[in-house]
């Protein structure tokens, strides 16, 4: 078998973690991946490895993106969480202070922290929907909520992209693609999109592994609310949607960000920084606002803050495929791992937990 091509920088003393970075590319059996780590005020880990194409025949790049599923959903929080700090939405605000249409009784803080209970839809719906903004949010607005709003948490795993950016599309008239572009990746730095122009579809990894039966709608890892979450509409798990221009094209913050693992954690280093948030909103969205066993996802237990997954040892968000966007508070630093080949989180972990070592902190 042929070494899949490896390229990027570790500082010196980080060399276990392209060590371990190099396992898990040579053990994936379709595209490539991503990592890159930035502790102590500077850049440690930047590598990637592996292939763009589903083919393998084009190595990844320094600039090579991919879809990292829910690693989007702070992306879009953060259009949000911005309006808030200018003071142009209230956390405890109504949403249809704003969005009068939204059936769902919530606030803002409610709909940040996964709480409304819009995480399905009653009746099916086309693909097609995916890729129409406005008939989606139209859709959304009469759906009846599966709890009521405050009452219980889950995971909004399509639709939580629409309901953060509609919100921000009406009170400050962009779309949360064009806010992000505009507010956060642009002033940051960030090589993250939602909604791709022509020159950034030409540098995107094909998503592989969608074809095994553990991503099939009746495979056993669904739990019933989940299956309903993922798969209606349907394409979000189906190699000829998601890696189709049109979907690459279309706004769906829940899930499809395209970025490189620098940009994810580069957000979460910004943070750390204490750029782009102020200090009390920026503590604010990264503490528990919602605790529970989440009802689309199931357990264990899980918090949530405004727009993040909140543990004792940081916030961040994990992607269904394997992606990780994560700033770790106890040790001071911010990873992202993409993946281009779907699974579990075992390789980011494996890689992650070499970054702790060398840190001299205990493993996940």
């Amino acid at each position: 078998m042929t070494t899949p091509p490896l390229d990027g920088r570790v500082a010196p003393g980080f060399e276990p973690v392209r060590e371990a970075f190099a396992d898990v590319v040579a053990a994936q059996p379709g595209t490539g991946a991503a990592v890159a780590a930035w502790s102590d005020g500077r850049w440690v880990v930047d590598l990637w490895g592996g292939w763009a194409d589903a083919g393998r025949t084009i190595p990844w790049r320094r600039d090579t993106t991919v879809m990292p599923y829910s690693v989007t959903k702070p992306f879009a929080a953060l259009t949000a969480l911005l309006l808030v700090d200018r003071g142009l939405l209230d956390l405890d605000a109504p949403v249809q202070r704003h969005w009068p249409e939204l059936r769902a009784a919530a606030t803002v803080r409610q709909v940040l922290s996964h709480q409304t209970g819009l995480v399905a839809l009653a009746d099916p719906a086309p693909t097609a929907l995916l890729h129409d903004w406005d008939a989606l949010c139209a859709r959304l607005a009469v759906e009846e909520p599966r709890w009521e709003s405050g009452t219980a948490i889950g995971e909004s795993a399509l639709f939580y992209g629409h309901l953060v950016g509609e919100l921000v599309r009406r009170v400050d008239g962009r779309t949360p693609g064009a806010f992000l572009r505009d507010e956060v990746c642009g002033p940051l730095g960030l090589d993250f999109a939602i909604g791709l122009r022509d020159d950034e579809l030409v540098r995107v990894a094909d998503l592989t592994g969608l074809d095994s039966p553990e991503w099939a709608p009746d495979a056993p890892r669904w739990t019933p609310l989940l299956r309903q979450a993922m798969f209606n509409p349907p394409g979000a798990l189906d190699a000829g949607t998601v890696n189709s221009e049109r979907f690459r094209r279309a706004e769906v913050p829940a899930v499809n960000g395209h970025g490189t693992a620098r940009a994810v954690a580069g957000l979460y280093a910004a943070l750390l920084r204490g750029e782009l948030l102020s200090p009390s909103l920026c503590d604010e969205a990264a503490r528990p606002q919602a605790c529970g066993v989440d009802a689309v996802m199931g357990g264990p237990e899980r918090c949530w803050g405004l727009g993040f997954a909140v543990e004792d040892d940081g916030f961040g968000m994990g992607g269904t495929g394997g992606s990780v966007g994560w700033a770790c508070t106890t040790g001071g630093y911010a990873y992202g791992f993409t993946t281009g080949s779907m699974g579990g989180h075992d390789g980011s972990d494996t890689v992650e937990n070499a970054l702790r070592e060398v840190l001299g902190l205990p493993p996940l």
